[in-house]
């Protein structure tokens, strides 16, 4: 690792802190972890909202995290930053053969198959993602690793039909009243719904927040629109909110 390198100027940083401050030195992994959560989620967060400085700071945020991971694989003895850089290079030179010229798989095998091979004969093709992972995109890496081995539809049409025979199924569970078949139909709707995004191109979570910020915006712009009318929101006819509704939505 280059000592002037971005990285390679972090690693010391962190070494000294832990050397000389008591709090940066009784961190353990088990400690950082809600942190590094925290960091990723800001990071997202700028990614989203598209604020270079922001975003350059969030960065430097995660990057301190991923030393501190490193200096403590140091001091245990057990990597550093050169044996992860190293196997992260080895990994991407497998898996780019068309790139690096290894002879090691055909052209034609695709990311997930290689990553399956990989992981040993043994694991699934839907094994090792984290459990931690939010549902949405849980759903969305699931289909993702289902379809890299081809168990796919050939275009959206099939995900589409899905969407309205689960739709169908919910509409007859519902007239049934069972709870906990209402929640099963519910859920395989998100997930036909999921399914169908990825096969448009369309990534749901950032969907999902688009359709979450046209909401509030609507809904926001709606209490406005009602105090200005003098109606107020809590204790009017869901009429005169559909009214509203609707003429902001006009607007």
């Amino acid at each position: 690792m280059q000592g002037d390198s971005a990285l390679g100027r972090a690693l010391p940083l962190v070494r000294d802190l832990r050397a000389r401050c008591p709090w940066d030195g009784a961190q353990t992994r088990a400690t950082l972890r809600p942190y590094l959560v925290e960091e990723v989620l800001e990071l997202d967060q700028a990614l989203r909202d598209g604020d270079p400085a922001r975003l350059r700071d969030e960065l430097g945020d995660l990057l301190l995290h991923l030393a501190f991971q490193l200096v403590i694989g140091e001091e245990r003895r057990e990597f550093d930053a050169e044996a992860v850089t190293r196997t992260l290079e080895e990994k991407m030179w497998r898996r780019h053969p068309h790139l690096f010229g290894s002879a090691e798989r055909p052209d034609h095998e695709t990311w997930e198959r290689t990553k399956r091979r990989e992981r040993g004969v043994g694991s699934g093709t839907l094994s090792g993602l984290p459990r931690s992972l939010p549902p949405l995109l849980q759903a969305y890496r699931l289909q993702e690793r289902a379809a890299g081995v081809g168990f796919d539809w050939p275009d959206a049409k099939g995900p589409m039909l899905k969407v309205q025979e689960e739709i169908g199924e919910l509409e007859r569970e519902t007239s049934n009243g069972k709870r906990e078949t209402i929640e099963d139909e519910v859920g395989d709707v998100l997930f036909a719904v999921v399914n169908l995004a990825r096969k448009l191109g369309v990534e749901p979570n950032q969907a999902l927040e688009k359709a979450n910020d046209k909401f509030t915006r609507r809904f926001e712009t709606m209490e406005r629109l009602a105090e200005q009318r003098g109606v107020e929101v809590g204790r009017a006819s869901l009429e005169e909110l559909d009214s509203l509704w609707d003429e902001v939505k006009r607007g």
